[in-house]
C-alpha cells in the first residue's frame, strides 16, 4: 500500500496562456504562453494498492448526497464508457483507460482518506484526482514515468471525459511550489521557481455564477489570427504583455519585492479587464469579483489582488501582508460568506554551511599519507598555482557563497595542522620572499581560516558516522557535503557547488550530483537510477540508490536510457546537499546499531540516503563540470595530469 497526496493548483499569474500558446501549431507570430503556478495546501489525500479490478472509494459523499464508491472492471471499452458519463468518477475512469490501453496494467483500488480540496472553485480539483490516478498506476506498477509523464496521462485521461481542461490544471503534479510553465504549440516546459522571502496568500469562493465554457468559447474565436483591433489586443495581453508580467513576477518572487508583486496583480487584473474581458462582457464583467477587489478593508490588508482561473465570478485571490493579515482576511471573507484559504509560500532556506569529512587515513596511498594528510596533497591549478587539496575544495565553497565549513578530523591532534595552514600567519621573513599576488593571496588563505569549524570521528564507524559528527554544526538546515578526496572543475561559469545549491533551491529536496561513469566502474561509486525530469537530461527522478553495485547488477536493474536509447549509469558526483531527515535517519542507524552491542558495524551514509528518499524522495542533478578522485594512485596520476590543464573537455567539447 502507497500513500498519496496531490494538491490542487492556483494559477498566480499567465492565465489563459496554455490554450492560447498552443495556437502557435497554426500560427507563428502568436507569443508562446507562460503562466506561474503553486500547488495549494488543499488536496487529495489516498492510500493505493493493486488489485484485480479498479476501485475508487471515499469517505465523503458525491454532490447527489450518495455513497462515493465505485467500481469497474478493467476493461477498456467500459472505462471509457463511464469517462463519457458526468458522474464522480469519470475522472478517474478516462485516466484508467488510457492506462490500460498504453500500459497493459491491471487494476488499482484507490481509497481517499481526505479531500481538503474545494469542488468546482478555479483550484483544478478534477485534474488533481487525475494526477492521482495516473501516479497511482506508475508506481504501483514500475513504468518509470517522470512527473511530467504523469501529468499528460492525466490531462489526455481528463479530455476523454466531457471536461475541457487547460494544460495547467494539471501543475498539480509538481506539489505545493510555484513553478513557471511555458507553453509553446505542443511543447511545454515546466521550471520550480526561486522565493527569497514568504509569501501569504488567500484564495476564496465567491460563490458567484460564471459560464466557463462560454469564456472558452468567446476567447478563442479571436484565434489563431485575429480579425479585429479588439482581437489583437487580446493576442497581446495573452502574449507580450503577459511574459512581461511573468518577468517581473519572477523577479519579484526571487528578490523578496513582495508589496511590488502585489501591486503586479492588480496592475494585471487592469489589463484583463481592459484587454481580455471585452470579448467576453457578459460573464467577465464580473460585479462581484470588482467589488471584493474594491474593498477597503481589504486593501489595507493586502498587497493587491486578482481573479482566479478563467476569471469572472468564480475566485478571487490575494497576497497578504503577513500571516497576522493572511488570517484576518480569511475571517473576514468567511464572515462575508465567500469560502477562503490560505496559501503560505516559505523560502527554501539558502544553503549557507557545508561539511567536508577528512577523518580517513588514506590506505590506498601509503606510505606518503604516512607523513601527509591526503587533503594536503599538492595539485597543480590551471592559474599557475599549486594548491593542497584542501584548499582548492574551500574556495569552491567560498565562491559558492557558503559561510561555515565543518571539517571532520580523525583526532584532536590533527587540529594543528590546519592551524598552521589556515590560522598561523607567515614569517615577515617568509612573505617577504613572496611577489605582490601571493602576499594578497596569503589573506585570501586566512579568510577562509575564519570560516573553519572542527569536529572529530575518534570511532571509525563508517563514512555515515563521519558525516553524522556533524550533526550540531549543521542544525536544522540543508548542509552541502563534499568529499574530501574529489575535486571538480566547471565547465560553466558557476562553480560546481553552486550549480548544485541553485538547483536544491528550486526543488527543496535531498539532492546529489551526478556523473555519468561506464558500467565498467560501478563498483567503485554509489549509483543512482531513475528516471529523467526535463529534455536536457540533468534533473533526474531518483528511483533507487546503491552502494558500489557489481557490474552485471547495474546492467540489469541501474541504467538509465537517455534521448539516443542508450544506457547511461549514474555515479555520485562528490557533492550533495543533506537535509535534517537525513541526519535524523543516521541518528537512528546508529542508535540500532548500538542497541544491538555492535559497536563496530560501519554507518553507511548511502544506506541512510536511500532511507530518506523512499519516504521523501531525492533529486539526482547533472553537474556542468568534470570530477577529479583523489582515491588511488591511477586516480591521483589522472587528477594531477589533468586538473592543471587550462582547457577542459566536457562530454567531448572543449570548455
Amino acid at each position: 500500500m502507497i500513500k498519496l497526496f496531490v494538491p490542487g493548483r492556483l494559477c498566480l499569474f499567465g492565465e489563459h496562456t496554455d490554450w492560447a500558446g498552443h495556437y502557435r501549431t497554426m500560427n507563428a507570430d502568436i507569443e508562446p504562453g507562460a503562466a506561474i503556478v503553486t500547488g495549494i495546501e488543499q488536496g487529495i489525500y489516498a492510500e493505493v494498492e493493486k488489485s484485480s479490478m479498479f476501485e475508487v472509494k471515499c469517505s465523503f459523499l458525491n454532490e447527489s448526497g450518495e455513497n462515493a464508491d465505485f467500481s469497474c472492471r478493467m476493461d477498456e471499452q467500459e472505462l471509457k464508457r463511464v469517462a463519457r458519463s458526468k458522474n464522480f468518477f469519470c475522472y478517474c475512469a478516462g485516466v484508467a483507460s488510457y492506462m490500460l490501453e498504453w500500459y497493459k496494467v491491471g487494476g488499482v483500488s484507490i481509497d481517499i482518506t481526505d479531500m481538503t480540496l474545494p469542488m468546482k472553485s478555479g483550484l483544478s480539483s478534477s485534474a488533481a484526482i487525475c494526477v492521482l490516478v495516473a501516479r497511482a498506476f506508475n508506481l504501483l506498477y514500475n513504468l518509470n514515468l517522470n512527473t511530467m509523464g504523469e501529468m499528460n496521462i492525466a490531462y489526455v485521461g481528463e479530455l476523454r471525459t466531457s471536461s475541457r481542461c487547460g494544460r495547467l490544471d494539471q501543475a498539480c503534479a509538481f506539489g505545493v511550489k510555484p513553478s513557471l510553465m511555458k507553453f509553446d504549440g505542443d511543447e511545454i516546459e515546466v521550471q520550480t521557481l526561486n522565493v527569497k522571502k514568504p509569501l501569504y496568500w488567500v484564495f476564496a469562493d465567491l460563490c458567484g455564477k460564471k459560464n466557463t465554457i462560454k469564456i472558452l468559447a468567446d476567447l478563442n474565436k479571436a484565434y489563431p489570427f485575429a480579425s479585429n483591433e479588439r482581437e489583437q489586443k487580446l493576442h497581446d495581453a495573452l502574449g507580450r504583455h503577459n511574459q512581461d508580467i511573468i518577468n517581473r513576477a519572477i523577479k519579484f518572487m526571487a528578490e523578496g519585492e513582495i508589496e511590488r508583486l502585489g501591486m503586479l496583480m492588480t496592475e494585471t487584473e487592469k489589463v484583463f479587464d481592459e484587454q481580455v474581458a471585452p470579448l467576453c462582457p457578459e460573464e467577465l464583467r464580473a460585479p462581484k469579483l470588482k467589488a471584493v477587489l474594491a474593498d477597503e478593508h481589504i486593501k489595507d490588508l493586502t498587497y493587491g489582488g486578482k481573479g482566479v482561473g478563467s476569471h469572472g465570478d468564480g475566485s478571487v485571490q490575494f497576497l497578504a501582508k503577513d500571516a497576522d493579515c493572511q488570517q484576518q482576511l480569511v475571517d473576514y471573507l468567511k464572515a462575508e460568506g465567500m469560502p477562503a484559504y490560505s496559501l503560505t509560500i516559505n523560502p527554501v532556506h539558502t544553503v549557507r554551511k557545508a561539511i567536508i569529512p577528512v577523518a580517513g587515513f588514506g590506505t590506498r596511498l601509503y606510505p606518503a599519507t604516512r607523513c601527509q594528510k591526503k587533503d594536503f596533497f599538492p595539485i597543480p591549478c590551471p592559474d599557475g598555482m599549486v594548491r593542497p587539496v584542501i584548499l582548492i575544495l574551500l574556495e569552491e565553497l567560498v565562491q559558492s557563497g557558503i559561510e561555515e565549513i565543518c571539517l571532520v578530523l580523525g583526532s584532536e591532534e590533527e587540529r594543528q595542522l590546519y592551524t598552521d595552514f589556515f590560522e598561523r600567519p607567515l614569517t615577515q621573513e617568509h612573505l617577504s620572499k613572496l611577489n605582490a599576488e601571493c602576499q594578497e593571496y596569503e589573506n585570501r588563505i586566512l579568510d577562509i581560516g575564519k570560516r573553519l569549524r572542527y569536529v572529530y570521528q575518534t570511532e571509525k564507524r563508517g563514512f555515515g558516522h563521519a558525516v553524522y559528527q556533524a550533526a550540531h554544526f549543521a542544525g536544522n538546515e540543508p548542509v552541502l557535503l563534499m568529499l574530501g578526496d574529489t575535486l571538480s572543475r566547471s565547465t560553466s561559469n558557476k562553480p560546481c557547488a553552486l550549480q548544485l545549491i541553485e538547483a536544491y533551491e528550486r526543488y527543496n529536496r535531498l539532492i546529489l550530483g551526478l556523473y555519468p561513469v561506464p558500467v565498467s566502474t560501478v563498483s567503485h561509486f554509489g549509483i543512482m537510477s531513475g528516471v529523467w525530469e526535463d529534455k536536457d537530461e540533468r534533473i533526474m527522478h531518483v528511483h533507487a540508490f546503491v552502494e558500489k553495485p557489481k557490474a552485471s547488477y547495474a546492467e540489469e536493474f541501474l541504467g538509465v536510457k537517455n534521448k539516443q536509447g542508450d544506457k547511461e549509469y549514474c555515479s555520485v558526483f562528490g557533492q550533495y546537499i543533506l537535509t535534517p531527515e537525513v541526519f535524523a535517519q543516521l541518528e537512528a542507524d546508529i542508535a540500532a546499531a548500538d542497541a544491538e552491542g555492535d559497536m563496530t558495524k560501519e554507518i553507511g551514509l548511502t544506506e541512510a540516503l536511500e532511507a530518506v528518499r523512499k519516504r521523501s524522495g531525492m533529486i539526482g542533478f547533472r553537474l556542468k563540470g568534470l570530477r577529479y578522485d583523489m582515491g588511488n594512485q591511477g586516480a591521483l596520476i589522472n587528477t594531477i595530469t589533468e586538473f592543471s590543464q587550462k582547457t577542459i573537455e566536457d562530454n567531448g567539447k572543449k570548455a
